[in-house]
Parts: structure tokens; C-alpha cells; sequence
């Protein structure tokens, strides 16, 4: 029976898993197909665009990290067979759609003029890097339903309504940049419309899933502002959002810190950071999956399943990102040379490329740790060792290699490759220290 019950967990583990695995890698490789055509304009249009690529990150973790908190409250009164607490949170993704959304995207488009500025983007470019992220930022309620809808769904394990969504959404955004780029001839700013329009469409499209979704129950009678929801999703958001500005902040000081090296530099950069995306794709996945089952374990109240789900899916990411790492080292050459005709460009990606791919299996763990916090809504956690990891190992050492000794991309990579190694320690030690027990009793008195 104990064998039986492992086997239920693995596969529901896994059944979960390739639906967001295939979600992640398809649209990687839509984003690839959409780097690529941007990249065909010359380095320019790529540091154009690539220039606020971390700044997205940090507006997109914002509205991550009420999805983290929604996944944890969410999957736990899922497990417990609680209706009415699922519809009265997920009735609450409503507000905090249209008020962060509003807010953030005004805050965007209001700062889209400075941003390159602060970038230290060389002079020919700010112009057209302002436009694209002014452009790009306009749809954000948008983008916030997207991110928060897809959240609440996965939450009651349907991980393919947001797969189908989201795939429908990326193909619409390819065919909109072959058609603005190439044929109407708007270059980066027709990039930056196709990416607008696609935002708007998954938005919509999930907001209506979310809603006809039965097991959800949302609706907007009676809707107000929940206290109670308020406060549990800020202790479990809050922590969440402040770990996503933390890194992005540092994401951001480190983009920075590459782009002051040159624009040949940060193109090499930027296409490497987006080529390594799909390797470590799988590790996302499986994250979004455990958050999920660790969340539905805590509702159940079963300590054992929750063991069983934390030790599967730290072996299978960690196998499934030594692969991956395996193949971004054999084939980084020519992956760059998918995005760019510069020798130069695919000459420093590739060798930055190939120092990455051995941290994969470490960056595996890092990733399914941090589902595993989520989870058990213990964001406070990952907020720690993020900030340790970003500024005091990443940034502090970029800005002696950058700014003190001036070396070149593959010593910047490897202050990179030693914060992913901490963190990744960091957070798994604890857990498998017996920490995690404790986590999943105080997760249990910490529910609605």
C-alpha cells in the first residue's frame, strides 16, 4: 500500500509537471523564434530590447508573488475539501488584478523615459529601449490577470487550460512580429505591439477560464475587500514579492553593471541569459507542480505524503537539470548562433554558456527548494537566502570584477554561478535537516 501511495504521488507529481514543463519550453522556444527575429536587425535592436528584460522581471514577480500566496491558500483548502474558503479567495484575485495592475502599469509607463538612463544604455539606444518598455508595460492589468488567473487554476491542479492559453497567446505574438517587424517595417517598436497584444489576449482568456472554472466558484456578488484573505495572502505574498524585488533589484544592478561594459558585452549577455532559459525550464515545472501537492498535503493533513512529494521531486529535478545541463554544454555554440550572426556575440555566449550548464543540477535544486517553501507558504525563507545570495555574493563581486578589475563576461558569470550554488544549499540543508516538519506544523496553524 506504502508502494501504491508513492506511485500515486510521482504520477500525480508528474502529471501536473509536463503540462507547465511543455507550457514553459514551447513558449521558450516561441521567444527564442522572437529574440531571433529581433536579433536579425542588428545588436542595437537586441540591447533594445534585452536592456529592460529584468526590470519586466521585477513588475512580473510582483504579480507572481500574490500568485505564490494564491497557489499555498488555494491548493491547502483544496486538500481539505474547503469550497467556500477556495471561492472566497479566489473571488479576491479580481481586486488585486485590477489594483496592482493599474497601479503598476501607470508606475511603468510613467518611468519608461528614465529607465534606459539608469540602465547606463549607450546614447543610441535609450530612445528606442524607452519606447519598447512604455509599449510593453500600457496592457499591465493584462498581464497581472494572466499571472495571477493561471495561478488559481494550477492551485486545483488544472496546469493545461494556462499551457493551451498561454501557448495560443506566444504563437499570436510571432505571427504579429513577422507581420509589424518585417512587413509593416516597425522594427522594435512592432515587437513591442505584438508583445502588448498577446498580453491583452492570455489576460482575457484566462480571466474567463478562471471563472467558469466550478471548483473555483468565483463570482462578483457581494465582491469587497476580504481582511482575513488580506492578511494571510500578505504573510505569504509579502515575503514572496520582497525575495522577487530583491533579486530583480539585483538582476537589474547586475544588467547594469554588464551594460556598462559595452553593447557587444550585454548582447552576448542578454542572448545567453535567454538561450539557458529552456534548460532549466523542467526545474520550473516541477516546482509549480510540488508547490501545488505540498500545498494539498498540508489541507490533508498528511505529513507522510508530504515527505514522499519533497524527496520525489528534488531526485527528478535534479536528474532532469543534469541532463539539461549536459546539452546547453554540447550544443551552446550553435544555440547562440540561432540568435545572432555576430562571431563575437556567439564567441562570448558561448563560452559563459558552457561555465552555466554545470551549475544546472545545483540550479535544480535551488528551484525545487523554493517550490517546496512556497508550498508551505514559508516565503520568508527564501526572501533570506535570496538577498545574501543576490547582492552580498552576486552583485558584491560583479561590481569588484566589473568596476575594480575589469575582466570580461565569463568572470561576471562565474559571481552568477556561485550565487546559484548558495542559494541552493542554502534553502535544501534546512529542509532535509528536519526543518521541514516543523515548516508543514506551523503551515497547518497558520490556515484561514
Amino acid at each position: 500500500m506504502e508502494r501504491l501511495e508513492r506511485r500515486n504521488n510521482l504520477n500525480a507529481l508528474i502529471t501536473l509537471a509536463v503540462p507547465v514543463i511543455l507550457e514553459e519550453i514551447l513558449t521558450t522556444l516561441l521567444q527564442y523564434v522572437d529574440t531571433a527575429m529581433v536579433g536579425r536587425l542588428g545588436p542595437a535592436a537586441t540591447a533594445s530590447v534585452s536592456l529592460t528584460t529584468t526590470v519586466n522581471w521585477l513588475i512580473g514577480n510582483v504579480f507572481g508573488a500574490v500568485g505564490i500566496a494564491f497557489v499555498a491558500i488555494i491548493s491547502s483548502a483544496y486538500g481539505a475539501g474547503d469550497k467556500w474558503k477556495i471561492s472566497r479567495v479566489s473571488s479576491q484575485a479580481i481586486i488585486y488584478i485590477m489594483v496592482l495592475g493599474m497601479s503598476v502599469g501607470l508606475l511603468a509607463v510613467g518611468l519608461s523615459p528614465f529607465i534606459p538612463a539608469w540602465m547606463q544604455a549607450d546614447m543610441d539606444i535609450r530612445r528606442q529601449a524607452s519606447i519598447y518598455f512604455a509599449i510593453i508595460s500600457a496592457p499591465m492589468v493584462f498581464r497581472a490577470s494572466s499571472i495571477i488567473c493561471a495561478s488559481a487554476l494550477r492551485a486545483v491542479k488544472d496546469t493545461k487550460t494556462p499551457m493551451v492559453i498561454n501557448l495560443v497567446a506566444n504563437g499570436l505574438n510571432v505571427i504579429l512580429n513577422y507581420l509589424l517587424i518585417y512587413a509593416a517595417g516597425l522594427g522594435v517598436t512592432g515587437a513591442a505591439m505584438a508583445t502588448a497584444v498577446s498580453s491583452v489576449l492570455a489576460g482575457t482568456l484566462l480571466f474567463i477560464h478562471m471563472f467558469r472554472k466550478p471548483v473555483l466558484n468565483c463570482h462578483f456578488r457581494g465582491l469587497r475587500f476580504d481582511k482575513l484573505v488580506y492578511r494571510e495572502t500578505v504573510k505569504i505574498g509579502l515575503p514572496a514579492m520582497a525575495t522577487s524585488t530583491t533579486s530583480c533589484l539585483g538582476h537589474v544592478v547586475f544588467a547594469s553593471l554588464v551594460s556598462s561594459m559595452g553593447t557587444t558585452v550585454f548582447a552576448a549577455h542578454s542572448i545567453a541569459l535567454s538561450a539557458e532559459t529552456i534548460f532549466y525550464l523542467p526545474g520550473y515545472g516541477l516546482r509549480s507542480a510540488t508547490s501545488t501537492l505540498i500545498g494539498i498535503s498540508v489541507g490533508e493533513n498528511n505529513k507522510d505524503k508530504f515527505r514522499v512529494v519533497e524527496r520525489q521531486s528534488v531526485i527528478l529535478t535534479i536528474l532532469m537539470m543534469t541532463i539539461t545541463g549536459l546539452l546547453l554544454f554540447l550544443f551552446a555554440r550553435p544555440i547562440m548562433a540561432i540568435f545572432t550572426p555576430d562571431a563575437e556575440v556567439i564567441r562570448q555566449g558561448s563560452q559563459v554558456l558552457k561555465l552555466i550548464a554545470v551549475s544546472e543540477p545545483l540550479f535544480g535544486l535551488m528551484i525545487v527548494s523554493e517550490g517546496i517553501y512556497y508550498g508551505l507558504g514559508q516565503t520568508k525563507v527564501t526572501f533570506i537566502v535570496e538577498t545574501i545570495g543576490s547582492w552580498g555574493i552576486r552583485i558584491l563581486f560583479t561590481i569588484i570584477c566589473v568596476k575594480a578589475l575589469h575582466t570580461s563576461l565569463f568572470e561576471v558569470w562565474i559571481c552568477m554561478f556561485a550565487d546559484n550554488a548558495f542559494r541552493a544549499l542554502a534553502m535544501a540543508i534546512p529542509l532535509f535537516a528536519g526543518r521541514d516538519v516543523r515548516y508543514f506544523e506551523s503551515r497547518r496553524s497558520g490556515m484561514l
